[in-house]
């Protein structure tokens, strides 16, 4: 009898461990230049601005989550900038291969050089979603990989999530 609650006890704790599991992800996608950009100038001195900008990225190696691709989202962004170094806050909706939504938050910092990026890091929460990705929740990080001439930027995506039990 005291071998099987104790056999009991242990399947309880490894079913308990399961189910609170993180999964990993990763992806790769393409952002292009924003479709809506507001910027104003401080005035206290040069390069000192606060923008708010929204565009769009498509997922040339889609993050899955619950066994979904990412197929596209939609940024929103609100930046403060001071010379070459920008600071900013992020939402992000993903919108996944079967309709449904996948909402981020995060923040992030990039270094410009000469109206280039130079670098940038962001980190980020998976805070929600919708139908199948509802209540999921997880971390991870964006980082810069390279700019193309015309404004697309490519970003490696890494992270895990949990799925609500």
């Amino acid at each position: 009898m005291r071998l099987k609650i104790i056999f009991m006890c242990l399947a309880a704790f490894a079913l308990a461990a399961a189910a609170g599991a993180q999964t990993r992800m990763s992806g790769t996608e393409q952002c292009g230049n924003p479709v809506k950009h507001y910027s104003l100038q401080i005035g206290d001195r040069p390069n000192h601005s606060f923008t708010i900008e929204q565009g769009k990225c498509t997922w040339v190696k889609p993050v899955k989550i619950a066994g979904i691709a990412s197929k596209q989202g939609v940024y929103t962004e609100l930046a403060e900038t001071s010379g070459d170094h920008t600071r900013y806050r992020f939402y992000y909706v993903d919108t996944m291969a079967n309709g449904d939504k996948a909402y981020y938050r995060g923040e992030g910092s990039m270094i410009m050089k000469n109206g280039a990026l130079q670098s940038c890091v962001e980190k980020w929460n998976l805070v929600g979603g919708t139908g199948k990705l509802h209540g999921v929740r997880g971390k991870g990080t964006n980082t810069f990989k390279s700019a193309a001439a015309d404004g697309n930027t490519l970003w490696d995506t890494v992270g895990e999530y949990q799925l609500p039990h």
